[in-house]
């Protein structure tokens, strides 16, 4: 179990660099004026999102495998139907 929150966290750590790169981009390089609510309701979710994936983790729920992840979960079962 240790193994699988290491590795819960790296992928998160990796998460937050694309996403801070995206922010970094849109915001500096393009110019694009994105309100400061706006980024902080994107990281709140983020941090949500990887709570929840951390507590699957710790109460059973298996490991998270980023090659076998189902977006349908999230995407209200409309990708796992098909």
């Amino acid at each position: 179990m240790l193994a699988s929150v290491i590795t819960f966290l790296i992928y998160i750590c990796l998460l937050a660099i694309v996403i801070y790169l995206i922010i970094w981009v849109l915001r500096d390089i393009i110019g694009l004026p994105i309100p400061e609510k706006v980024i902080q309701l994107l990281w709140v979710i983020v941090a949500l999102i990887a709570i929840l994936f951390l507590v699957n983790m710790v109460m059973g729920g298996g490991t998270l495998k980023l090659g076998s992840f189902r977006w349908g979960i999230l995407a209200g079962g409309a990708l796992a139907a098909a």
